[in-house]
């Protein structure tokens, strides 16, 4: 039993990033990565199951850390205008508190 000509179209997938636009990759790049090699794995070699699971395992644990790291950066931007708002609010209160405790000028009574 043999096999006649088999014909593959080979088509380079395209680039992950382009040139300058940094090193991080995001979920389409991590998808279209797994089904090149998926597509390009040979048949009598699988890749093993174990290492496909820990592969997509560790990826949904980054995706959720970078979730989780968004989140928590919203959190920070959050507290920081509140914190600033805070902080005038207590200037203002300083000076209307210093202006009520000012004995040298009483207030005129009509």
């Amino acid at each position: 039993m043999s096999i006649a000509n088999i014909s593959t179209t080979t088509t380079s997938p395209p680039p992950l990033l382009k040139k300058g636009e940094g090193t991080q990759l995001g979920q389409a790049d991590f998808l279209r990565l797994m089904m090149t090699q998926l597509t390009q794995q040979d048949p009598l070699n699988p890749v093993d199951n174990q290492a496909m699971v820990a592969q997509m395992a560790q990826f949904s644990s980054l995706a959720g850390i970078s979730e989780t790291n968004a989140t928590l950066g919203s959190i920070a931007e959050t507290l920081k205008g509140q914190t600033e708002l805070l902080t005038r609010l207590n200037e203002m209160t300083a000076g209307i508190a210093a202006r009520a405790a000012d004995t040298t000028n009483p207030p005129v009574k009509g």
